[in-house]
């Protein structure tokens, strides 16, 4: 039986085969290595290998032939793969608090609503064309602006989770990208 370490360490690889240092950038994008876009069929297949492994940072190992390996395109290659996770991580997480942000804001906002309409009914709105427009105006604004705020909290601010943790697993400092031959 394995140990602990040597089984952790096991869930925590990927092994992808490539014919050709291309085969990780898009087909479209003619720019050097170190500023290609990166191929979506390449992230897809990282995002498959990664689903159930560990948040302790995944070592991608990449199977190029012999005779195409190139120690400067792959040190750039690692870089590029480096630069474009920890990017998207921080886009991500930028767009999540920014969610957060909004929600909380409407929740805030919605609350505020609902006490100047109680103060506004306090009052007595039915002698008041004024402050009877305000309460009409104020309740529907609070319950909208409270409920589409837990929405955005509760729910929104979850939907990108699987991708955000893609990125937090490749982006992780343990991580490494690791070129060998076959």
């Amino acid at each position: 039986m394995a140990s602990p370490s040597i089984a952790n360490k096991e869930t925590s690889e990927i092994y992808l085969r490539i014919v050709q240092y291309d085969d990780i950038f898009s087909d479209f994008d003619i720019r050097p290595y170190s500023k290609r876009a990166l191929s979506v069929d390449f992230l897809d297949e990282i995002k498959r290998a990664t689903f159930d492994k560990n948040d302790e940072g995944i070592e991608l190992v990449l199977h190029a032939p012999e005779k195409e390996r190139n120690e400067a395109h792959e040190l750039i290659i690692k870089e590029r793969l480096a630069a474009h996770f920890k990017r998207h991580l921080h886009l991500l997480l930028q767009e999540k608090r920014r969610v957060l942000g909004l929600g909380i804001s409407m929740i805030v906002l919605g609350v505020v609503c609902m006490v100047m309409a109680t103060f506004v009914v306090f009052k007595d709105p039915s002698q008041n064309l004024w402050l009877s427009f305000l309460v009409v105006f104020l309740e529907p604004a609070a319950w909208f602006l409270l409920w589409e705020g837990m929405d955005q909290v509760i729910f929104n601010s979850k939907k990108d989770s699987t991708e955000l943790d893609f990125y937090r697993k490749m982006s992780h400092p343990q991580g490494k990208v690791y070129f060998k031959s076959y």
